[in-house]
């Protein structure tokens, strides 16, 4: 991968991991009975999103595995960059954007929750679908 590549997938992934959140938060208000849809995020994570660029070679190698196992290594990956990426911050600015305080025994140091596992293994296996396409696409190659 060149680095002009890498650089353009960084910031496609980073900006779509911001939409992707800004709309998941969004609809959780809805369930929340609150219509005003409001959706938020965290500038740290486009930087954090972006991130996603360099899954695409463990992605390219794991290709011929059956979905579960995909879906759980992005979802051990994706925990792992949310585990050290939140303590980064942590340490950075004394707090992490993202609290899971108030989840009890179901958080780990308050940065990762078990309650996204079905989350992160989904989100993997999209961001395969995501990569193919970037691939296919020439603004990208």
């Amino acid at each position: 991968m060149d680095r002009k590549n890498t650089l353009q997938k960084y910031m496609f992934y980073g900006v779509l991991g911001l939409a992707l959140e800004i709309f998941f938060t969004g609809f959780k208000s809805l369930l929340n009975n609150d219509l005003t849809l409001e959706g938020k995020s965290y500038i740290w994570m486009f930087f954090i999103y972006g991130l996603a660029v360099f899954a695409e070679p463990i992605h390219d190698r794991i290709r011929d595995k059956s979905f579960i196992i995909r879906g759980l290594i992005y979802m051990v990956l994706i925990y792992t960059v949310e585990f050290i990426t939140g303590g980064f911050i942590m340490l950075l600015i004394g707090k992490c954007p993202w609290d899971y305080t108030g989840n009890g025994e179901n958080s780990i140091s308050s940065i990762i929750s078990i309650k996204f596992v079905p989350i992160w293994f989904a989100l993997g296996l999209f961001l395969e679908k995501v990569h193919d396409f970037l691939d296919r696409t020439t603004t990208f190659s």
